[in-house]
């Protein structure tokens, strides 16, 4: 409860007190007059009193003509008749007293008012304690958490792998400490920063590392907080939040999933211009033009979803700049494995390179896990350092899952899994360019792997050309090649394969314009986001002729693949045969323990779809 509604309170409560007051000063005046008994027996003997109310507790008596005192009746409290008679034998003034109720009446009424009073409250605030609201008064309230630079614990050093996003959030820290010494040259500090990233990049770690080094007030609130049950709560907390920035500017306001508060308006099937949504949305972008930049406050938002912000909130002026926290690169990976790997007692063999090279496109979340599994993995074995084995058992349990080792296969499923995986590893091992095999096994992981063929890339790559897709596919098409090949018939394990393979391929023919027949043209119409994710679902802007030659040049192209994987198999028939009896034998094989390719292995011609 606010000041000025406490003092509001309290102003009514005197005046209640003060007409209880008045009310208690008239009722003698107006009000029956209090006699004793001795008194009103001597008004009954001189005829003064024309009618008598018996209660059992006293005596009202109504004057014939008015009193002088202004009363209306006359009361006395009723003494037994035998007692009356002793005592006026000796002469003695009998006297009643009346007893006044006026303060139990008024208790009684005031008592279980306020009991309910406070039942009510005690109810509204468990109420709104659950709902996320705060109590009665505090529904208006912005739910910002305040944090100083000793309450983060976190600075730039504990940062790594998004140097550029540091960079520029360095630039407006500085900019806050030292306001004169920037804005010399007549430049102004940003009004608002959205950091825009993959979930796991680091983006809320920033935050709390400006938090840290900044030395200014620190608001940190998510934009989920602004949406309630109540509309116009959400706009009443945007207009408290910047009027507290305010008061102790310079600060920082940080606004965590900025995709909550601030999703495109009017988009969807059921948008309306009253959404509470849009007008919180709205409060917000007045709040941006209204602040003075020269006041030190910014505002920074972290999101995943970009494509789906409003396009004023991303205008110049408002979210002036939008940094991309993206996955690390390799040398991102060591420099984020070195703040993660001093935590933990290390052995002698990890290498903090060797864990980078394994992991192309993990984020800092994902390295942050794979070093507390592999403590875990070494926890388990009673170990008294972490080794590099147990990081790669990590890494096979994120990304593959957990090992099954109460699902046994029968003999016939086990034989027809080992060729299956082997040939995966003899096509990649036999064409040139692709990643070098690290682990082969048979030991089912996860919900329906029964076994994975694990390849460890040698560089980041952004891009591919045609003959590395279609070395690609080759390789996915192993697998059902080595059973065609070794037994009568195929079984249903490729069905993951074909999906990958059959994606490759289209996207061949439909997106990267790899196809000679069909031409440089993107077929499929999809409008990616700005994180890769698809904004819109795919439209098909062709004819149905069009559609056959689409569907003709990935079949091509998938026969091609398959094809080539026959050929080297069938040149490396020795091979195959002695790794999947190797691998039945030990059920998982490292890259050493394969076989070697003994046959010379031409490069197979892909000829072009």
């Amino acid at each position: 409860m606010n000041k000025k509604m406490h003092f509001n309170l309290w102003y009514a409560i005197a005046a209640f007190l003060g007409i209880l007051a008045i009310q208690t000063l008239l009722l003698p005046h107006q009000g029956p007059e209090d006699v004793s008994y001795s008194r009103f027996i001597q008004l009954l003997d001189s005829g003064k009193i024309a009618a008598v109310t018996v209660t059992p507790h006293h005596l009202e008596g109504t004057p014939k003509t008015p009193v002088a005192k202004g009363a209306k009746s006359y009361t006395t409290t009723r003494v037994s008749q035998e007692t009356a008679a002793l005592l006026d034998k000796y002469h003695v003034t009998v006297t009643g007293v009346v007893p006044n109720h006026m303060i139990g009446d008024i208790l009684g009424w005031i008592i279980p008012a306020v009991a309910f009073f406070a039942i009510w409250m005690f109810v509204m605030r468990r109420f709104g304690g659950q709902q996320g609201i705060g109590g009665l008064m505090q529904i208006g309230k912005s739910k910002a958490k305040i944090f100083v630079e000793k309450d983060t614990n976190v600075k730039f050093s504990d940062v790594a792998g998004v140097d550029e996003a540091e960079e520029e959030l360095e630039e407006v820290v500085e900019f806050l400490k030292e306001p004169k010494l920037h804005a010399r040259l007549g430049a102004r500090i940003p009004k608002g920063i959205l950091l825009v990233g993959p979930p796991g990049t680091g983006k809320t770690l920033l935050a709390r590392a400006v938090a840290g080094e900044a030395k200014v007030p620190f608001f940190s609130i998510s934009g989920s907080e602004f949406v309630e049950m109540f509309v116009g709560v959400g706009a009443a907390r945007v207009r408290d939040l910047f009027e507290q920035a305010r008061k102790v500017a310079p600060c920082i306001i940080f606004i965590d999933e900025l995709d909550a508060l601030g999703r495109a308006r009017g988009s969807g099937p059921f948008a309306g211009g009253h959404d509470e949504k849009e007008q919180t949305l709205n409060q917000l972008l007045m709040e941006l033009d209204g602040f003075d930049p020269q006041t030190g406050i910014v505002l920074i938002g972290a999101t995943n979803r970009p494509e789906v912000l409003d396009p004023a909130l991303l205008r110049a002026g408002r979210l002036d700049r939008q940094v991309l926290v993206d996955r690390p690169d390799r040398l991102g990976r060591i420099a984020i494995l070195h703040i993660h790997l001093k935590k933990v007692t290390l052995g002698p063999d990890v290498d903090p390179v060797q864990i980078a090279a394994l992991t192309p496109g993990f984020s800092g979340a994902d390295l942050a896990n794979l070093v507390n599994e592999a403590a875990l993995q070494a926890t388990r074995r009673n170990a008294l350092a972490v080794a590099m084995a147990d990081f790669t058992l990590a890494f096979e349990r994120i990304v593959a899952g957990l090992e099954k080792k109460n699902r046994l296969l029968i003999p016939s499923e086990r034989r027809v899994v080992a060729y299956h995986e082997m040939g995966h590893a003899l096509v990649a091992m036999a064409l040139p360019g692709m990643d070098p095999i690290h682990k082969i096994s048979i030991i089912p992981r996860g919900i329906s792997a029964l076994g994975y063929t694990m390849q460890r890339p040698i560089d980041d790559r952004f891009l591919l050309n045609r003959g590395e897709l279609k070395s690609k596919m080759a390789v996915l098409l192993g697998g059902r090649a080595a059973e065609a090949l070794t037994f009568d018939d195929i079984s249903t394990g490729a069905v993951d394969d074909i999906d990958k393979a059959t994606d490759i391929a289209r996207n061949m023919v439909t997106r990267f314009g790899m196809s000679e027949k069909l031409g440089q043209i993107a077929y499929d119409q999809r409008r990616p986001g700005l994180l890769g994710a698809m904004a819109e679902p795919a439209r098909h802007d062709y004819s149905e002729e069009t559609a056959r030659e689409i569907d003709r040049a990935i079949r091509e192209l998938i026969s091609t693949a398959f094809d080539t994987a026959v050929r080297l198999l069938t040149l490396h028939k020795a091979e195959l045969h002695e790794g999947a009896e190797l691998l039945l034998a030990k059920e998982t094989l490292l890259r050493d323990e394969l076989p070697t390719l003994r046959a010379p292995a031409p490069v197979p011609a892909l000829t072009p779809a």
